[in-house]
């Protein structure tokens, strides 16, 4: 059965988002290789993802993608983290300084907040109800 394996997400700079996703939201390295010719190869995920699952961090390279870096879905949530505890990984990555954009609400489908990455892309970190 085909799935999702990874999803690119473009980023400013390697190491920067490598400290951000595995500090701030406690995402695990899959892998960094260099690639030999000033590019890596970077895969984060979630701690306890599936393998094969995970954000492949690209380096913008050219005006245009720097332009994306932080818009790639237009403003709009783009990216959801499900978690089993919100309130505690909210208090642990409001303790990382990661800025949530609203306070917690409850929906039929779970209780969420959205927050931005480092550049600012929009999350919903999500307890499925």
């Amino acid at each position: 059965m085909p799935h999702i394996a990874l999803i690119t997400l473009v980023v400013r700079d390697y190491d920067e988002a490598i400290r951000f996703y595995t500090g701030a939201l406690g995402f695990e390295l899959v892998e960094d290789t260099d690639r030999g010719d000033g590019t890596r190869w970077v895969v984060v995920r979630p701690q306890g993802a599936a393998p094969g699952t995970g954000l492949v961090l690209a380096r913008a390279a050219g005006a245009e993608q720097e332009a994306s870096v932080g818009a790639q879905t237009g403003g709009r949530v783009g990216f959801f983290l499900h978690t089993e505890d919100f309130a505690g990984d909210r208090a642990r990555m409001l303790a990382a300084g990661v800025r949530f954009l609203e306070e917690p609400r409850h929906e039929p489908y779970g209780t969420v907040a959205v927050f931005e990455d480092l550049y600012g892309n929009r999350w919903d970190l999500l307890q499925p109800a």
